[in-house]
């Protein structure tokens, strides 16, 4: 399922794929495959997303229902 919640998180804010891969340490390659629903992140990397994007677990990551 894509993860159309953390693309808008992150295009609030101005930044690029690349922008959050960097703050996160990751490849933009990922950033874009968690944003298509390709991957899913540890829990470790969710936090630090959310830490940049100044959401919440829940606001990013858990499902809608």
């Amino acid at each position: 399922m894509k993860n159309l919640r953390l693309k808008s998180a992150r295009a609030a804010l101005d930044l690029s794929q690349q922008d959050l891969a960097d703050k996160v340490g990751v490849s933009r390659q990922t950033i874009n495959a968690i944003e298509k629903g390709d991957y899913n992140p540890t829990v470790n990397l969710c936090i630090a997303i959310c830490k940049v994007l100044g959401k919440s677990l829940d606001e990013l990551f858990w499902p809608e229902e």
